[in-house]
């Protein structure tokens, strides 16, 4: 018999959480009009033509058509900021988010039920501030997709010297130093991956930093990698040991320089990418191979 007592949502909050109940909480008002988990659908599963598995295709993810409904299991991606960096388009706010909203919808139909896409992402500007994260879990929303939260990545020192503080020691117009970038998490219509006959690989100690909401590890060098804003493989990398088993399929809709890829392989995963520059595929593709060659040494 386990000694362990059930605990229930009080007024205050409660320490304990094993075989809590929270049927109080969510059965409150503030989640009477929240999406709600679809258990009714069957579960779908649909193979990937082998010739398109772990590839890289140079169009736009807007229109995957290399893939099939339900094939995917996880998204991860960080996309192109609209920040007039040398691989973005200036498009206005409005192109911007009408260009994630397809893609995403365009992840929705190739995700497996209970796949999540996980997006990375940076707030821009102070004046006034733009705050994407926002926008984009806006989105996210309205296509039908369950917010699981948000993890805070903790760039610290390596995130640069920043002077761009406004008023210098005066309260006139101080301005905010962002040292942190977001990755928003979501699931495709219920919380639960199918798990029967898979193998999951993260550890205890893993599982247990990676649950928590605020990441810390240092940024990637873009002179290094030959792309302007890379992520390090430790983000994606932790995200799939959360989200996927062994041999699932990680897409990256903006592959970039590959990173998504390398963490994928690393970890035992297939990938997916599309990327429309194709001197950045080159580089993600060169990656790719100098990393396999590396491992099977």
């Amino acid at each position: 018999m386990n000694s362990e007592r059930a605990t229930q949502t009080s007024a205050f909050g409660t320490r304990g959480k094993i075989s809590h109940d929270s049927s109080h909480f969510y059965s409150s008002r503030l989640y009477a009009h929240q999406i709600e988990e679809d258990t009714s659908t069957p579960y779908v599963e649909t193979p990937i033509p082998s010739e398109n598995l772990s590839q890289i295709f140079t169009t736009s993810s807007e229109q995957m058509s290399q893939l099939p409904d339900s094939c995917l299991h996880l998204m991860v991606t960080s996309p192109p900021y609209n920040a007039r960096k040398e691989y973005d388009d200036d498009l206005t706010l409005g192109e911007y988010l009408t260009l994630l909203e397809a893609v995403f919808r365009e992840t929705w139909r190739v995700l497996v039920p209970g796949g999540r896409a996980c997006i990375n992402i940076a707030n821009l500007g102070r004046k006034p501030y733009i705050p994407l994260n926002g926008f984009i879990a806006q989105i996210m929303i309205e296509i039908g997709y369950l917010m699981r939260g948000e993890i805070i990545w903790d760039k610290g020192s390596s995130a640069g010297s920043s002077t761009a503080w406004g008023s210098w020691l005066s309260a006139s117009n101080p301005a905010l130093r962002d040292v942190h970038e977001y990755i928003l998490i979501f699931s495709k219509g219920r919380f639960k991956r199918e798990s029967q006959g898979r193998e999951a690989t993260i550890e205890r100690d893993e599982f247990l930093e990676c649950t928590k909401s605020v990441w810390q590890f240092s940024t990637e060098s873009a002179a290094r990698i030959g792309h302007p804003a890379p992520f390090p493989i430790e983000l994606p990398r932790r995200l799939i040991e959360l989200y996927t088993f062994a041999g699932d399929i990680v897409l990256d809709p903006f592959m970039g320089s590959g990173t998504t890829a390398l963490a994928a392989i690393e970890s035992g995963r297939h990938y997916i990418g599309y990327e429309i520059d194709s001197a950045y595929k080159e580089i993600a593709q060169q990656r790719i191979k100098a990393f396999q060659a590396e491992t099977h040494d």
